[in-house]
């Protein structure tokens, strides 16, 4: 019989090594093919990028209250973040983790633009979608030559556009969201809003539900602070927080109007001069009553900024993102006996008990008015 010949034993280390290689080349190659052929895949790319490099220039809001160097305006403003951060977890029952306990100086007066597109004819937005938030009618931008391409070329489409400037995102707790310098500049009430409306999105978000979430948030974030300054005894701010969530009010019962009449304008087929008139009457009309009875109403808005913005479809889009039934807001505010925490925790548990339409979900609690 020929001599048994013993087999080498694997070498399993080597192995593994090799398999991992292979299993890290093929995801650098799909990684690589995807940003060659998918536009939105180098888009999240860059945002990445252009992200990471705004975090690495964090720094700790208490290291900064506590140096000396620090200017005392900034001081000031950093403390009224963090008391309102505090509120928020402590009062208002809201998610923070470590959101707003780092502060970025973004070196420029806007952190990001802000694109919105629709049809002409129809208000009907241009979406995009994207992983976590999901389904979403808006693209942001941290470089302003690049989000002025992506509008003209939207634009040499025959689409509507809009880009606006934002001081402010959220990624939903997901990275511990710093306060970036471009909030600071606005006023005390603003500013406590503004942490207060970014933390609400951290603690309710419904994916692909733009004008829920947003909406939930603008009165989480003005009722709130409201509720704040008035924990400071602060009646100045706390009288301004409310007449603001009035003016927000005011502006979706208009908004919602004037989108109605668009709608039933854009419900015959459109074109050519006919669609350019329809549009020229039906903004002339929203103009005329931002000079009139709408903007002599609002209390902290100027209405002539109103009345000399620039109107389409994509504007009319954009700004109803942020007001979108915020009665039923408060309808279910004034059911809980104007108490801020307890109608949070009303719409997270009737939104989490009733999976579909955020807003059906909440017009069919029991005792609801607001149709």
């Amino acid at each position: 019989m020929d001599a048994l010949t013993e087999r080498a034993r694997p070498r399993w280390g080597r192995l593994l090594k090799r398999i991992l290689l292979i299993g890290v080349g093929a995801a650098a190659a799909g990684v690589a093919l995807m940003l060659i052929v998918s536009a939105d895949a180098r888009y999240i790319a860059r945002a990445g990028v252009e992200e990471a490099r705004l975090l690495l220039g964090r720094r700790a809001i208490d290291k900064l209250l506590a140096d000396s160097a620090t200017p005392a305006p900034l001081r000031q403003r950093l403390a009224l973040v963090l008391a309102a951060r505090a509120y928020a977890a402590d009062s208002l029952g809201l998610a923070v983790g470590k959101t707003y306990t780092t502060y970025v100086n973004v070196g420029r007066d806007t952190l990001l633009l802000v694109l919105s597109a629709s049809r002409r004819d129809k208000l009907h937005e241009v979406t995009w979608q994207y992983p976590i938030v999901g389904v979403v009618p808006y693209k942001g931008f941290f470089k302003a030559a690049r989000a002025r391409r992506e509008a003209d070329r939207l634009e040499a489409q025959g689409l509507d556009v809009f880009l606006r400037p934002s001081g402010a995102f959220s990624t939903l707790g997901y990275l511990s969201d710093p306060l970036f310098s471009t909030a600071m500049s606005r006023d005390t009430m603003e500013l406590v809003a503004t942490v207060i409306h970014e933390l609400a999105h951290n603690t309710l978000y419904v994916k692909s539900q733009t004008p829920f979430n947003e909406s939930f948030a603008s009165f989480v974030g003005y009722r709130g602070a409201e509720a704040f300054f008035r924990s400071r005894h602060d009646t100045l701010d706390a009288k301004r927080a409310a007449a603001r969530w009035r003016d927000e009010r005011t502006l979706d019962v208009f908004y919602a109007e004037l989108a109605r009449r668009l709608d039933s304008a854009y419900a015959e087929p459109l074109g050519g001069e006919r669609l350019e008139r329809v549009r020229t009457t039906l903004f002339g009309w929203a103009r005329d009553q931002f000079r009139g009875p709408v903007g002599q109403s609002l209390e902290t808005y100027d209405w002539r900024w109103f009345a000399q913005a620039p109107l389409n479809n994509a504007v009319i889009i954009a700004e109803r993102l942020y007001r979108m039934n915020l009665n039923l807001f408060d309808e279910i505010y004034l059911q809980n006996n104007a108490d801020i925490a307890e109608t949070i925790r009303a719409i997270q548990i009737r939104v989490f008990t009733q999976p579909g339409d955020p807003y059906q979900a909440l017009y069919s609690r029991p005792g609801m008015k607001v149709e």
